[in-house]
């Protein structure tokens, strides 16, 4: 296995040899493949933009709903998708959804893991743990009376999506996925970074997770690591540089 660096925007730029712009075609030897994977608080929705913008370019997006009952039902998930597929694939987590491709990544299709703003734990780290770490700069996440967690309402725009217009965050915050709180303490046992090549956008107005975090997570792992101004939601925000960094690893396999 290669090895992976962490790497500014500037010196990803380098290495790829390219600017960030989403290719015009993928390459004959990329890999075709894309499965998204939505995290806590949001849906597969969310990733519409990134995904439209990969199927223009020629790639076939599958887009895991993981229920967020226990991450063993949300692993399930992405690998049901991820057995859709017709080839090898490159598999993207957004915030907790980067728990569950780090699991879930070690399916013998998945060729690269993606993390956008996402969590990156070790083995035996959950992502209770890695907040314990690095706190995040906001505190609105609340459990519900039956065991459940959900962003609050006055707080959502800015914490979970600053760079979103309102009326967007609006519904968002209207309609998020609320996980089982158990999720927060599960622990990843076998993640698939350790043996697979990874790619990572560090969101620098991160509000929901600490870009130092993101930056601790990603140097750890060897990432090839770009950072892009945008909230936690920078997949909704951000989606063309997004699915540039997509495209990038979909190239380099």
């Amino acid at each position: 296995m290669k090895h992976l660096a962490f790497l500014s925007a500037g010196a990803l730029l380098a290495v790829f040899g390219t600017s960030l712009d989403v290719a015009a075609a993928p390459p004959a030897n990329a890999i075709k493949n894309i499965v998204l994977v939505h995290g806590a608080f949001a849906d597969g929705s969310g990733w519409k933009a990134v995904s439209d913008i990969l199927e223009k370019d020629g790639y076939k997006v599958g887009i895991a709903q993981p229920p967020e009952t226990s991450l063993a039902d949300d692993v399930a998930a992405a690998n049901r998708t991820i057995d859709t597929m017709d080839g090898p694939v490159i598999l993207v987590g957004h915030s907790y959804g980067g728990v569950i491709i780090s699991e879930a990544g070690n399916n013998a299709k998945v060729k690269a893991l993606v993390y956008i703003a996402a969590f990156q734990p070790d083995e035996g780290e959950s992502f209770a743990t890695l907040f314990k770490k690095i706190p995040s700069p906001s505190n609105s996440i609340k459990p519900t009376p039956d065991g459940f967690l959900y962003v609050d309402l006055k707080d959502f725009h800015a914490d979970f999506a600053a760079d979103v217009p309102e009326a967007t965050t609006s519904f968002m915050s209207r309609s998020q996925v609320t996980p089982a709180a158990k999720i927060a303490g599960t622990a990843v046992t076998s993640p698939a970074w350790k043996n697979k090549p990874s790619y990572a956008m560090v969101a620098t107005m991160d509000r929901t997770i600490s870009p130092d975090l993101e930056r601790f997570m990603y140097k750890r792992s060897n990432a090839k690591t770009v950072e892009v101004k945008g909230s936690h939601a920078i997949y909704v925000s951000q989606p063309k540089a997004v699915a540039a960094l997509i495209e990038k690893a979909a190239a380099s396999q």
